[in-house]
């Protein structure tokens, strides 16, 4: 184990997950969602079509879910363009996997600590010389992942085929060797074991021309889907700005006519206030005529004042015990006394005199009744008229 860290520190390995197993997990996870036919189209199928040779013949089989079907078993010089035409627009389009005989490939178990995981062919590389009578150049090799142990390392199978079985087994299919997306094995049931013992540098995918002549669309199709989003984006905006200039103006119309309706709402409560006042004391014209009419001649007033609901005369007077009885009786005031005594002023030998009265405030006038319709007359009788 001391001897793997040593390798897993000089390779650079790190127990935090790669982003390409991410992204590939996250493309695995999106083409779920696609149909199947979309999956074979755009090459996200996990379909594909397993090849095996065994020198008289070719057998082709298709693997979808894990689940074997076989579909023909051809002649061993059947060509690439032969093929395709028997196998239809969709299966030709699918990837193709020479499938090893399980007798020919060696197969260990190994553990390896969970860092290796990002990087297991490398790691298991190293393996080769240890496990297998051969060194890593004379075999082609992978692993797989068979399970996880609670202390966190890792079970890994490593499978490998010399590379005279494996270049005999490829030389077999002829000129469709050069389109293989891989070489797998076949396990003890016949199920593939889910390997690729093919380089990296080797593997080919189906080629697609029409995507190429699809790309520049697509990505015209996509500026052109940003661009009217963008613009449709902006006369949203546009609009937002405008319906919210026009609320602005309506709210500043309507508080300016929220201001207005208070201004005559005061107006028509400071006259009515007024019409009260008025009509709560008799007017001050009336007040100074009756006034007039009741004091003697020998009577002048040096101050006249109204406050509220009270009147106050302040004068001299030849009769000033008099001046109460003059003043009263009037429907303007009630109430006439004198304040405090009589002063006899020696100038003009009159009583200086002060006056109080609690104005009245009129009666209301009652309003016209209502003029009643006259009553039609009875017609005139024969008899009342002989009478008249």
């Amino acid at each position: 184990m001391t001897i793997l860290g040593g390798i897993l520190e000089r390779l650079g390995v790190h127990a935090a997950p790669r982003a390409e197993g991410f992204l590939a997990w996250w493309k695995r996870s999106l083409a779920a969602w696609l149909p199947v036919r979309w999956q074979v189209l755009l090459g996200l199928a996990r379909d594909r079509l397993l090849l095996s040779s065994d020198g008289q013949g070719l057998q082709v089989q298709l693997e979808s879910a894990g689940q074997l079907r076989e579909l023909a078993r051809l002649p061993a010089a059947i060509t690439r363009r032969e093929l395709d035409a028997l196998l239809g627009p969709r299966l030709s389009q699918l990837r193709r996997w020479l499938l090893l005989p399980g007798d020919s490939s060696l197969r260990r178990d190994l553990r390896l600590p969970a860092a290796a995981a990002d990087r297991l062919l490398d790691v298991v590389g190293f393996e080769i010389d240890r496990q297998t009578p051969f060194t890593a150049d004379a075999v082609r090799f992978d692993a797989r992942i068979v399970g996880r142990r609670a202390d966190g390392q890792l079970e890994v199978e490593l499978v490998a085929v010399p590379r005279a079985r494996f270049d005999a087994g490829v030389a077999a299919l002829h000129d469709m060797a050069q389109g293989l997306a891989g070489v797998d094995l076949a396990g003890p049931d016949g199920v593939a074991l889910g390997v690729n013992l093919m380089p990296p540098a080797q593997r080919r995918e189906m080629r697609r021309p029409w995507l190429r002549k699809l790309l520049p669309w697509a990505v015209v199709v996509t500026v052109l889907l940003a661009l009217a989003g963008h613009r449709l984006l902006e006369n949203r905006r546009a609009a937002a700005e405008t319906f919210a200039a026009e609320v602005e103006t309506r709210a500043a119309q309507a508080r300016q006519v929220a201001a207005q309706r208070q201004s005559l709402v005061d107006l028509v409560e400071g006259a009515a206030f007024l019409d009260r006042t008025r009509a709560a004391r008799p007017a001050v014209i009336e007040v100074l005529a009756e006034l007039s009419r009741r004091l003697p001649d020998g009577t002048w007033l040096e101050k006249l004042s109204i406050e509220g609901d009270r009147l106050l005369l302040v004068g001299q007077s030849s009769d000033a015990s008099g001046l109460v009885a003059r003043l009263e009786g009037t429907p303007l005031w009630r109430s006439p006394a004198l304040a405090g005594a009589l002063q006899p002023d020696p100038r003009s030998g009159r009583d200086r005199f002060t006056l109080t009265a609690d104005l009245v405030a009129p009666a209301p006038v009652p309003a016209p009744a209502p003029a009643s319709a006259p009553r039609a007359e009875a017609p005139a009788t024969p008899a009342a008229e002989a009478a008249r």
